[in-house]
């Protein structure tokens, strides 16, 4: 019997022990005989059991090592399908101990912790369940409320609940993209240690020399690029009848509300982040050249921007701009001459260059860049931690659920990018 069938097998002998013990008929809320005996015989059960899932795990670990394959997700195709499959409201009902049948969640969180070779303080969550959502909607803007079934007035969770429930039509929030990853920025996964990538800073000097005249040696200069975990959370409430009752609808918005948020946090700290507690992003490395001005947006100050990193030995792959100067762009001819040209003439490219517009840049900026010098490191999963005991959402019967990802951003060549931040909206 397979790994994944043994842990199903389990999850169903658990599931009918709480069912005995929930309903016990003997005298003091005890179990009767008829009952005790049930108890033992499952109980005896899941032991074996739990002997034989332990040795097939031996078993396929052994093998992975025998077959000296790479044991990550960009190869383990069963395991990515697994990954693709995995339901966030079963592992989180399951951690809370409801019925809910959670054996593919258990075995593939139990599978990550291994391969991150280090322990998750809650459920470890694959990256790939965010990847089923539309690319260019990965980000959250949610209230930080609970999610209940009661009626919709009070609380959101009563729209998901319900008979002739048409989950395929549940209505998302607004999200703002990703644009740093949709603009190409080159991301980096399954860190486990400091990261020093080395930089050439300058290199070695070429000449022109006489016959027989000796070259004046050079040596080439390096530093580093650091990368270092950092640490975004976020806290969400959800009703325990949401979990246990609703249809896959909840998985589509526990997905979204949890993984999304963090998305977006790790989108604005590449933009702007400060460098304290966050990473530093693009707008706050004093090596980003910000002098050009859109105070007055024109033609040529888009091409101001380009000629910066330009002449910096790089070359500009797109642009990320806030919404109302992206607008503004759009509403501005070329020329001064009656041309019926606009500085932006579509909505996703300018100067010939995509432009994305998002509202985790600041207002009245814009960037131009080479957007794979921009370094996005992921040390985790994310990382679920249940707390069904939490005084104020376990009164109301709810359950708190803390998400945390560990992630740093830094710039390859921080010349790769040039910014103006002082267009219309700007402070």
């Amino acid at each position: 019997m397979k790994l994944r069938e043994l842990l199903q097998r389990r999850d169903r002998l658990s599931t009918d022990v709480r069912s005995l013990l929930a309903s016990p008929s003997g005298e003091n809320g005890d179990l009767d005989a008829e009952q005790s005996a049930k108890f033992d015989t499952l109980k005896s059960e899941i032991e074996n059991l739990d002997q034989q899932i332990q040795r097939a795990r031996f078993v396929e670990d052994m093998d992975r090592r025998s077959a000296g394959e790479p044991n990550d997700q960009s190869t383990d195709s069963e395991f990515e399908r697994e990954c693709q499959q995995f339901s966030i409201s079963r592992a989180i009902a399951g951690a809370i101990g409801s019925s809910v049948d959670h054996a593919r969640e258990r075995e593939v969180s139990a599978e990550l912790s291994r391969r991150h070779g280090s322990s998750f303080q809650g459920v470890p969550v694959p990256m790939q369940v965010f990847q089923r959502r539309a690319s260019r909607s990965e980000l959250a803007r949610i209230e930080r409320r609970a999610l209940t079934s009661t009626a919709p007035a009070s609380g959101p969770g009563g729209n998901i609940i319900g008979t002739d429930h048409r989950g395929d039509l549940t209505i998302d929030v607004l999200r703002s993209r990703m644009v740093t990853a949709e603009l190409g920025a080159t991301v980096i996964d399954g860190l486990q240690s400091n990261i020093d990538i080395p930089r050439l800073k300058d290199s070695a000097a070429t000449g022109w020399v006489a016959e027989n005249q000796a070259l004046t040696a050079s040596d080439p200069q390096f530093d580093q690029v650091q990368l270092r975990p950092k640490h975004c959370g976020a806290l969400v409430e959800f009703s325990r009848n949401v979990l246990m009752q609703s249809n896959p609808a909840i998985d589509q918005l526990l997905t979204a509300d949890m993984g999304a948020l963090l998305a977006r946090s790790i989108d604005g700290a590449a933009l702007e982040g400060g460098g304290t507690n966050e990473p530093q992003g693009i707008l706050s490395n004093g090596a980003v050249d910000t002098s050009i001005s859109m105070a007055t947006p024109s033609w040529v100050s888009v091409f101001d921007l380009v000629d910066l990193v330009e002449e910096a030995d790089s070359m500009v792959s797109g642009f990320a701009i806030r919404p109302k100067l992206k607008n503004t762009l759009r509403k501005t001819p070329r020329v001064a001459s009656g041309d019926a040209s606009f500085v932006m003439d579509s909505d996703g490219s300018l100067a010939g260059y995509p432009a994305l517009a998002s509202t985790q840049m600041p207002a009245g900026s814009i960037i131009a860049g080479y957007w794979p010098d921009l370094l996005i490191g992921y040390w985790s999963t994310l990382d679920l931690l249940i707390n069904p005991y939490a005084s104020e959402p376990y009164s109301k019967g709810n359950v708190a659920i803390r998400g945390m990802l560990t992630a740093d951003v830094a710039l390859r060549h921080p010349e790769s990018f040039a910014a103006a931040i002082d267009g219309p909206g700007s402070p």
